[in-house]
């Protein structure tokens, strides 16, 4: 009998008691890229699943924008063409805007660069009875430079702690943060560079600087290994999502993010008693 997938199984070790020391043996080669474990054994059915997940986010959705106490924050992180708008669009589908909001983080402008790096980030945090989507994050500042040389071995600990500890208020703010690192193989990126490429209508999504920061692909992966060990944490842990397959990244997310929701046992407000009885003329 095989066993069932859990979600916990591809949760990245946390990095101890806030100090960003590795407690546990971690490897991103640990998890296959192609891994299908969460899906329901063909495309269409897992995009009935979604469809079925995504109704679910949608009544859960309702109820922590009406209580206006708690506040959702979806982190999306991965490689090029690993699939963050791919998975905005399929796994919020169902999902009333109201009281959603996706962010996309592209390269700093002057004035974000003018400030501290996590300036900018701190601006797009949830609201009360928000649910918000990072598409690309405060990570971004502390990968890209490490990979292009820009901060040494002592500024990346110093963001990583800085990043915990951000992480840390907004949770202490009523937050609860769930982070996805989006897992795919060389080869699939190189597929889905190709495809850009190839049909006219997504030569929008291709930028050269997708094949130069392909150079870098061992640096890119060896800088993730050790920022989602240095920043997983109890209370905002890293998932490691294989993501070669697109339908069951999307169902892998969404089934965490149901978790997630449903264990906040959200409610909508109690009824006012002012109201009782009340006819409208």
């Amino acid at each position: 009998m095989s066993k069932q997938p859990n979600l916990d199984d591809f949760r990245v070790p946390y990095a101890g008691n806030g100090n960003g020391k590795k407690t546990a043996k971690f490897a991103l080669t640990d998890f296959d890229t192609a891994a299908k474990p969460f899906s329901s054994g063909s495309k269409e059915a897992d995009r009935e699943r979604l469809a079925e997940i995504g109704k679910r986010l949608d009544e859960l959705q309702e109820r922590l924008h009406a209580q206006r106490r708690q506040r959702v924050l979806l982190v999306l992180q991965g490689m090029d063409t690993s699939g963050k708008d791919g998975t905005v669009r399929a796994v919020f589908h169902e999902v009333d805007p109201l009281g959603l909001r996706i962010v996309p983080f592209k390269v700093p402008t002057p004035l974000e660069l003018a400030h501290d790096f996590l300036w900018r980030v701190h601006a797009n945090a949830p609201a009360a009875g928000e649910l918000t989507v990072f598409n690309r994050s405060h990570y971004e500042d502390v990968l890209v430079p490490r990979v292009l040389k820009q901060i040494d071995d002592a500024q990346t600990e110093r963001r990583y702690k800085h990043i915990r500890q951000f992480e840390e208020l907004l949770v202490d703010a009523g937050a609860t943060i769930i982070k996805c690192f989006l897992h795919i193989s060389k080869d699939e990126q190189k597929s889905r560079l190709q495809a850009r490429i190839d049909d006219p209508t997504k030569h929008w999504k291709f930028d050269v600087s997708d094949i130069e920061a392909r150079k870098f692909w061992d640096a890119y992966q060896d800088a993730y290994r050790d920022t989602l060990a240095a920043t997983s944490t109890e209370y905002a842990p890293w998932y490691v999502i294989p993501a070669d397959s697109k339908t069951h990244r999307n169902v892998m997310i969404a089934e965490l993010l149901l978790r997630e929701l449903e264990g906040m046992k959200l409610e909508f407000p109690p009824a006012k008693e002012a109201l009782k009885g009340v006819k409208v003329e």
